[in-house]
């Protein structure tokens, strides 16, 4: 499967605490603006990707969208682990055989739509029963946990975590599309947020957002008569560990070896490159401190040693690793981690807002705590 498929096209909607239009119709919109910007006729898709979360089925996005004979078509589960999957799926049925076109996508509108997490009554099924009656209600509460004993164990502090927030924020204010665009945040700011779940305050939290993205995956060989310049999908993975227990495995030997090491394993196995190849990367952040754990569990960095590694403005643009530079879920928008996929196609493109000179070389993670997936992209 190595550099055997292509995303040619990437396309996205307006974010926004509040948009007017339904989840379909900003879905078809995300996947006619990447085919466009592919230069590629809806008539001609035969596959679709996309997350378990998705409201709208790729039946009523075909039919809408005017697609053809559709060929292969997959769902990945775990909300926010499963955004890379979805290329990572496509790449893998065009390389055999079973699609020429696909497109992967992701609707939300969690801005303006239902607040799961405030639900506290809602059913209790495994594992969750072990764990929201006695106070672990929303995600967060179980990061927090997770990041705690992080803390603890491995002395990171909130300065390593503004450290994350920070360098998110500052490329959100270069990109006109993020939602924190020209709204600066400051260690003072920072330091005296509100509490969301203690160690986590409110900047350690990722945005609700409305809108939707999409992206147009093909073979390399059909990738080069595209109306872009193409971007290889070099290698992918999905990651599960052993006896995992749901969002943080809090019942294993060791919690702080989430599924991003199991998922590193597998992508660095089939790439021709390693963690000090990649150019600038673009990790999931849902919360802060899932970045220090993904440095560690994709090799940028010792057991222990995520935390350190943000000092010395690494995560900037000019630092060791330049990171989520089109402002991340923490400062663009929230949207299952899509737009961190579209960012990396741009970085690799030379179009970012916050573009990383000469860079060739980008990794692409989704949810760590979740089961897990990863992208390493290349030019």
């Amino acid at each position: 499967m190595k550099d055997a498929a292509a995303i040619v096209g990437i396309g996205q909607t307006p974010f926004a605490k509040h948009l007017p239009e339904a989840e379909k119709t900003l879905a078809c919109r995300a996947v006619l603006d990447a085919l466009d910007d592919a230069g590629i006729a809806p008539s001609e898709v035969d596959a679709f990707a996309s997350y378990t979360m998705e409201e709208t089925e790729e039946v009523e996005v075909a039919k809408a969208i005017g697609a053809g004979d559709v060929t292969f078509f997959s769902k990945v589960g775990y909300g926010g682990g499963g955004s890379c999957a979805t290329v990572a799926h496509l790449a893998a049925a065009i390389a055999t055989g079973q699609a020429t076109v696909g497109v992967a996508w992701r609707s939300r509108k969690r801005g303006s739509g239902a607040r799961p997490w405030r639900n506290t009554q809602q059913q209790l099924p495994t594992p969750a029963q072990w764990t929201r009656p006695f106070g672990l209600l929303r995600p967060v509460d179980e990061i927090a946990m997770l990041t705690r004993r992080y803390m603890h164990e491995f002395g990171v502090s909130r300065d390593h975590l503004f450290n994350v927030a920070l360098a998110c924020r500052n490329r959100a204010n270069q990109n006109p599309a993020a939602m924190m665009y020209e709204r600066p945040l400051t260690r003072e700011m920072y330091m005296t947020a509100r509490w969301i779940s203690e160690p986590l305050c409110l900047y350690d939290n990722c945005l609700e957002t409305d809108g939707a993205l999409a992206c147009v995956v093909v073979s390399a060989d059909r990738a080069r008569d595209c109306r872009r310049r193409p971007v290889l999908v070099h290698s992918a993975a999905q990651g599960m560990p052993a006896q995992h227990h749901g969002m943080v495995n809090y019942w294993c030997d060791d919690p702080l070896e989430g599924p991003a090491w199991t998922a590193a394993r597998r992508l660095w196995e089939g790439a021709d490159l390693r963690p000090q190849d990649v150019d600038v990367a673009q990790i999931y952040d849902a919360f802060t401190a899932l970045v220090p754990l993904s440095l560690e569990g994709y090799g940028f960095c010792g057991r222990g040693e995520g935390g350190a590694f943000t000092e010395g403005g690494a995560l900037e643009i000019g630092g060791r690793l330049p990171l989520n530079t089109g402002g991340g879920g923490l400062s663009e928008a929230y949207v299952h981690g899509f737009n961190l996929i579209n960012e990396g196609v741009r970085q690799l493109r030379g179009t970012s807002t916050a573009q990383v000179p000469d860079a060739s070389t980008c990794l692409v993670t989704a949810g760590e705590g979740v089961p897990t997936s990863a992208l390493l992209l290349r030019s």
